[in-house]
């Protein structure tokens, strides 16, 4: 990519194509998820989803090793032969069918520990999922270094649909838990061999991996900080399902699910393209902090409402999507929601100094993450299912705090410039949970569905008019942003 392309206008507008592609297709596409998702959990049990999220927290544990810190070596290089993307593949098959055996004979361990022999064969059936990987990761790396985000869109949106399609069909047809190992498995085959035929990246791997030792560091910094990421955010659920029933493991695992929708699905194609263009213009220190300032604006604009007001409507909003038999969610989710804002900030840090090359900024704030979190829900268990909630919420202010201190001069900000940034959109916040708290209480609405929806109005109304008296000017960033300006 030229001077010209990632200094003026057409690399904004490359730029504003690949987040309307990345983004939007992540919308649409949890859109058909979410739908699918909702009409699966009236169908299934909470001890459904309380054996799988057992067998998902080893899943995702392994995936954080699975390569795609050797794609993004490639992704941040200015330039990149066949042969080293031939490397990347042969590496990628070596990791993956490592992490398939892995899963598949740890597995009858991780069952034993939870208590849950049925675990052995649902991750044993979910170590097919490493299979895929190489060929995903690989595709990625091709259609990220050219900003092709279209194509990624196109191949995940298709990947969405038959997800969702076999996972309806799996509870329809009764198949239980086994409908939430199927899907998965359908829609990463999907994206796999998908990707690497839009990317036309499929060819012969190269075991000669001498002259790769750049590309192996890079990348082993990064699996490391994702391992290390691992142990600060999902060794709750590791620890919640040693200490209580699948029923209840289901209940708060689906909490976690409807609080980081935001930060879990929306986010990270947000950082996908960031990585790609922060990369581009790393050495435009102006260019770089301005361009973090803006998304971390933008990111929070949406992210603070949407976290807050799933915790200050969660009693309709549980009854209306899940139905009674979930009603156990809405405390754990009233907590989390005000969490989740400082975890959506925090992970919005390590695209910007990843792709200036300091992986290992990532690295430590990730070690110190997997020391403190784990730490706060073991405490925060004794204190029950809501104990191991609150946890979050006192200790992702702390881990913010310290990745925000870390990373700063590495991105060219002050601490204060992050502060700017967020603290309208955070007042606005608070103001509409005080508005919301306040209207329910004294209206007392029965039914439901009429609850939520006044609450959503009012709740939306507090914030936009908010923002509309204080802090205009955020409004009148992002309208720019969407149109370009």
């Amino acid at each position: 990519m030229s001077a010209t392309q990632t200094h003026g206008a057409g690399f904004r507008a490359l730029v504003r194509n690949a987040v309307i592609w990345r983004s939007g297709s992540q919308i649409l596409g949890q859109v058909i998820s979410w739908a699918s998702t909702f009409l699966v959990l009236r169908l299934l049990d909470p001890a459904d989803y309380g054996l799988y999220a057992m067998a998902a927290a080893v899943l995702a544990l392994l995936t954080l090793l699975n390569g795609y810190g050797l794609a993004n070596a490639l992704v941040q290089r200015e330039g990149v032969s066949r042969y080293e993307l031939r490397q990347l593949f042969g590496m990628l098959l070596v990791v993956n069918l490592a992490l398939a055996a892995i899963q598949f004979l740890a597995a009858p361990l991780v069952a034993e520990y939870y208590g849950q022999p049925k675990v052995t064969d649902i991750l044993r059936a979910l170590s097919l999922v490493f299979l895929t990987n190489p060929f995903l990761a690989l595709g990625y790396a091709v259609l990220s270094r050219e900003m092709d985000f279209k194509k990624q869109a196109q191949v995940n949106l298709f990947a969405a649909l038959v997800g969702a399609l076999v996972a309806l069909g799996g509870a329809l047809v009764g198949l239980g838990v086994w409908t939430l190992v199927i899907a998965p498995l359908a829609s990463f085959t999907c994206r796999g061999l998908g990707m690497a035929i839009a990317a036309r990246a499929l060819m012969w791997p190269s075991f000669d991996f001498r002259g790769a030792g750049a590309m192996a560091g890079y990348g082993g910094a990064i699996a490391l900080s994702s391992l290390f990421y691992f142990f600060q955010t999902q060794s709750d659920v590791v620890i919640v399902g040693r200490a209580f029933d699948a029923h209840t493991v289901g209940l708060y695992t689906t909490s976690l699910f409807l609080s980081q929708i935001f930060v879990n699905k929306v986010v990270p194609p947000l950082n996908e393209v960031a990585f790609s263009a922060f990369a581009r213009i790393q050495q435009d220190s102006d260019a770089l902090a301005g361009g973090f300032l803006t998304s971390v604006r933008a990111i929070m604009l949406v992210s603070i409402p949407f976290c807050l007001g799933l915790a200050s409507t969660a009693e309709p909003l549980v009854h209306v999507l899940l139905g009674e038999k979930w009603l156990g969610v809405a405390p754990i989710l009233q907590v989390l929601g005000f969490a989740i804002p400082w975890m959506t900030l925090q992970v919005l840090f390590a695209p910007a100094t990843n792709a200036v090359g300091r992986p290992g900024i990532a690295l430590r704030n990730s070690a110190i993450g997997a020391f403190l979190m784990p730490i706060a829900f073991l405490i925060g268990v004794k204190g029950g299912i809501l104990g191991i909630a609150t946890a979050w919420l006192v200790a992702y202010p702390m881990m913010t705090a310290i990745t925000a201190a870390s990373s700063a001069s590495a991105i060219g900000v002050t601490l204060g410039q992050i502060a700017r940034a967020v603290l309208p959109t955070a007042l606005a916040g608070v103001a509409m949970v005080l508005a919301v708290t306040i209207f329910d209480r004294n209206l007392a609405i029965e039914v439901p569905v009429a609850r939520l929806a006044l609450l959503v109005a009012m709740g939306g109304a507090v914030y936009i008019g908010w923002l509309l008296l204080f802090s205009r000017e955020r409004l009148t960033e992002l309208v720019a942003l969407v149109r370009s300006r």
